[in-house]
């Protein structure tokens, strides 16, 4: 049985996996804006360096690691993860790079996040739970938040990038809640990436005609890949052993607002009233809903 992290070991933890998630959106942005990488390049360096960092973590580790506040009756990976698993996290990673061809990262980061939280929120309400007001209109208002930032308007995001990035978020909800409880998450996720990878190849070889393997793009897709993806969600996985769920949850409100801020200063990213309205409504939204969930208890 794992010992309980110190409070120091998990807060520093929680810091550096947050950076990691945020980091994410900027490597990408950067690559597919500022360098004549493709997007399917990108994404396949990503995963592939993913597979290959998680797979060296879990030989250097050796054992398994269980899973904090796992249960195994919803447990739908395997050890070495699984195909369907795979072609979520195929889908999340694919459709994250084409839309960050024309979103800004925080704008990018908002609607992932809005996205993900929703799904996961929302499938809980169709397997039949039942919100407190405070939480359904916390779902509400950060659904509101999220339609905000695609209606019309001169600071609109562009639509099929908003769209794609709704559609990443979802595909990465889904991810999120097929690997719940997962027994040894670090090797599922290397098994998941891997298999993710193999499902570049097509596209990759699809897309040969117009790629372009730019050093420095492939770098940012290294780094992102091995470094905010493998590392960042391996150190996660080790401050969620110190969190409890609600507050697991409430700390990835920071990835956006650390996202916002990382555009700004490193990427020369404008933030307008549209970005901040909408991201108070989708953060705040999901807090509520989050936070009030501490009430539950399994009856």
């Amino acid at each position: 049985m794992s010992t309980r992290p110190s409070a120091a070991l998990v807060v520093g933890c929680t810091a550096l996996s947050m950076l990691a998630f945020a980091g994410n959106s900027l490597l990408c942005r950067l690559a597919l804006r500022d360098t004549t990488i493709d997007a399917a390049s990108f994404t396949t360096v990503r995963l592939l360096s993913g597979a290959i960092t998680l797979w060296v973590l879990v030989r250097l580790r050796g054992g398994a690691s269980r899973a904090p506040e796992a249960t195994p009756e919803l447990t739908t990976e395997t050890s070495s993860g699984n195909w369907r698993s795979a072609l979520a996290l195929f889908a999340y990673a694919i459709l994250f790079s084409y839309a960050y061809a024309q979103l800004s990262a925080a704008t990018g980061a908002l609607l992932l996040f809005g996205a993900v939280q929703v799904t996961m929120i929302g499938r809980g309400l169709w397997l039949g739970e039942r919100p407190h007001l405070v939480q359904t209109a916390g779902y509400l208002i950060a659904v509101a938040g999220l339609i905000g930032m695609l209606l019309p308007g001169l600071s609109a995001p562009p639509l099929v990038g908003a769209l794609l990035m709704i559609a990443s978020g979802a595909a990465w909800g889904i991810y999120s809640i097929r690997a719940k409880g997962a027994r040894d998450p670090v090797r599922a996720n290397a098994g998941n990436f891997l298999r993710a990878a193999l499902c570049c190849v097509p596209l990759y070889l699809a897309a040969l005609p117009w790629a372009s393997h730019d050093a420095e793009g492939m770098l940012y897709a290294v780094l992102s890949g091995a470094i905010a993806s493998a590392l960042g969600y391996a150190i996660w996985y080790v401050a969620l052993r110190g969190l409890t769920v609600t507050t697991a949850g409430l700390v990835q409100l920071s990835v956006p607002v650390i996202a916002a801020a990382g555009g700004v200063l490193l990427l020369g990213e404008a933030v307008t009233w549209r970005l901040v309205v909408a991201s108070v409504a989708v953060l705040g939204g999901v807090g509520m809903a989050m936070a009030d969930r501490r009430s539950e208890r399994p009856r």
